[in-house]
């Protein structure tokens, strides 16, 4: 899809640029191609490759900040991912695209740069209900766990007002956009999403000698579908990834299929000197994408002829209801500014409201060259440490990965001691992340912080390691 392709070049320049350059990093793809590859599948992908390399240029992307496509010799592939299969091997395809170091750090961002700007956010509380004038919320924050609301409002400050506690009330507004990706049709029902489930596997990244670049690896009979093993934090290799169709009931965590993970062991496996076993996968996750079903509307995307969900488009729909609700959906990740811009914009044209021009391409987030960073809040003792580390350069690499400009604020506002210390054996995750997570990031309780601010709840091992530490920074900061 030429639109989504040229769109979400335009959108990685600009949070490679200037949005969140603290978060994205170019990563190398690599495809190799061997004697048994099929000639369209050794030719398809260097296609593919010198199109994205085009998009971005037309899109501003300079060859300095993201090289372009290029052809590469087997030893250079194996250079990439040491642990490629050599047999065979006769070269391979390499494109520069960018990963994000952390999704969870891009949302909470997007959320605290928001909340810099007037935005009230409010966690743990379902929308039953909702109109173009009015919502619903209900309440679902349980009295027995572990800490109590916090809702940021300026930068995320912990000092800022909590949203006054009840069980359900209803909010009015001149505009109400429902951005509920896989749970659209509940609020809007004449959008027909349907629901796509891919997993992912949590390899060790020395099983595969500790790669640099990610393995692309083309999906047996199909000419558009790859698995990925994707470097990432803590030393791991995240390898993906499915398309399954996930008809309803939603589950609020999907759960990975065994039949999933032995597929994408046996795609990934055809180019490994060593092959991964069962054994090599130290967790998994999986995730749902709210796929529109545009069958029989004759829109982009549509697939009449098909009920694969990887058949369907990856197009975003803007819905206006009658009732005057605005429905976002569908779309990428890498597509939620545009998405969130296009929204903004039909809900002002919609509704009367006062607004200029959209400036979030040129708004830094929360960490980014540029914002404003918080002042610390922390004791004189935390804070001098943290000057200190700083101006002796001894802020860990990973900190600055994740938190860029902020990463002094991090550690001077930790209220936990010991601030620059591993929340476990082997992370590369500090106690100063944990508390901060708790106190600016609205994080309540243990999964909060294990599982939704950071990743580090995704092997099972190190999340083990890692709760205590993440129970003291829910509790500590619960007496405040």
């Amino acid at each position: 899809n030429v639109g989504i392709a040229r769109r979400s070049a335009v959108e990685r320049g600009i949070l490679l640029e200037r949005t969140a350059p603290h978060l994205v990093r170019p990563l190398a793809q690599v495809v190799p191609v061997y004697r048994d590859t099929p000639p369209l599948g050794a030719v398809l992908p260097g296609l593919g490759f010198v199109a994205g390399t085009l998009l971005s240029r037309l899109a501003g992307t300079t060859a300095d900040r993201l090289p372009g496509a290029r052809l590469a010799s087997a030893r250079r592939v194996a250079r990439f991912v040491p642990g490629v299969r050599r047999d065979g091997l006769r070269f391979g395809h390499v494109n520069w695209d960018c990963a994000l170091v952390d999704d969870a750090r891009l949302v909470t961002a997007v959320a605290r740069t928001a909340a810099g700007h007037g935005a009230r956010i409010v966690t743990r509380a379902r929308v039953t209900g909702a109109t173009g004038t009015q919502v619903t919320v209900r309440d679902e924050w349980d009295d027995d766990d572990t800490a109590s609301p916090v809702s940021t409002g300026t930068s995320g400050s912990p000092d800022s007002p909590a949203v006054p506690r009840t069980r359900e009330f209803t909010l009015a507004a001149r505009a109400v956009i429902s951005a509920t990706g896989v749970w659209a049709g509940e609020t809007t029902p004449e959008v027909r999403v349907r629901p796509s489930r891919g997993t992912h596997l949590v390899i060790d990244a020395a099983a595969l000698g500790n790669p640099t670049g990610a393995l692309t690896v083309p999906v047996p009979g199909e000419t558009n579908r790859f698995c990925f093993a994707i470097p990432t934090q803590f030393g791991r290799l995240h390898v993906g990834l499915t398309d399954v169709d996930a008809p309803g009931p939603l589950p609020d965590v999907p759960q990975s299929t065994e039949e999933e993970i032995e597929f994408l062991l046996e795609v990934v496996n055809r180019a490994l000197e060593t092959r991964l076993g069962r054994e090599d996968v130290l967790g998994t996750f999986a995730g749902l994408r709210p796929l529109v079903d545009l069958t029989g509307a004759g829109g982009p995307g549509a697939a009449a002829d098909s009920d694969r969900t990887a058949d369907l488009s990856r197009e975003h729909a803007l819905i206006s209801s009658d009732n005057g609700l605005i429905t976002i959906t569908g779309g990428k990740l890498t597509e939620y500014r545009l998405m969130a811009e296009q929204a903004v914009d039909l809900a002002v044209e919609r509704s009367g409201l006062a607004g200029g021009p959209c400036r979030t391409t040129e708004l830094p987030l929360v960490g980014a060259p540029g914002h404003t960073v918080a002042g610390p809040t922390a004791r004189e003792g935390h804070a001098g440490q943290a000057g200190q580390a700083s101006s002796a350069g001894r802020l860990p690499a990973s900190l600055m990965e994740r938190y860029g400009l902020e990463s002094a604020a991090v550690v001077a506002s930790s209220l936990l001691d010991r601030p620059l210390e591993p929340v476990a054996d082997g992370l590369d995750v500090t106690r100063a992340e944990f508390s901060y997570a708790v106190t600016h990031e609205g994080a309540m309780t243990v999964d909060d912080v294990l599982d939704r601010r950071s990743r580090v709840g995704l092997v099972a091992a190190d999340r083990a390691a890692a709760e205590p530490a993440a129970r003291e920074a829910v509790a500590l900061v619960g007496k405040r």
